[in-house]
């Protein structure tokens, strides 16, 4: 990754690509690469539909994924005829399903590690069991309890 002249990393080189959500184009770029006139990129900021990153001057900079979407915005509206409040609740659903299937996999893991531990923990407490001690859990086990006889 190369570094401005601050010594900052440059999120637009990694790999030689650049990143997907690099803010790297201007309006004008944005809106010849999404098909679209600059102006109907303005509204759909102004709407909500896409969050273009900013300059510290306030220009607007768009990532290759506000491309994308601003792509799939159009197909939506032209091709499916698909109105603009419904296309910013579409977006918000997939990012709220994007969000739900990050989360399930981090829970996976989690518990991928968690059995892991038990598993670990199983083992040596089973380890530590004398020979003639069986654990209660063991399959096929019964629980016998000895009672001696009263004696008369």
């Amino acid at each position: 990754m190369t570094t401005h002249e601050t010594g900052v990393p440059d999120p637009r080189r990694a790999s030689g690509r650049v990143a997907e959500d690099a803010p790297v184009f201007v309006i004008s770029v944005a809106a010849q690469l999404a098909g679209m006139h600059a102006q109907t990129l303005r509204q759909y900021d102004r709407l909500g539909l896409v969050s273009p990153g900013r300059t510290p001057g306030g220009g607007r900079r768009y990532s290759p994924r506000d491309v994308a979407l601003l792509r799939e915005v159009q197909r939506l509206s032209q091709e499916d005829g698909v109105n603009l409040a419904g296309i910013k609740r579409i977006i918000e659903l997939e990012s709220q399903v994007d969000a739900l299937q990050d989360r399930v996999r981090e829970l996976l893991h989690e518990l991928e590690v968690s059995e892991g531990r038990r598993i670990a923990a199983e083992s040596a407490v089973q380890a530590g069991y004398r020979r003639d001690l069986m654990p209660l859990s063991a399959p096929g086990s019964a629980l016998v309890v000895w009672r001696p006889a009263p004696r008369r």
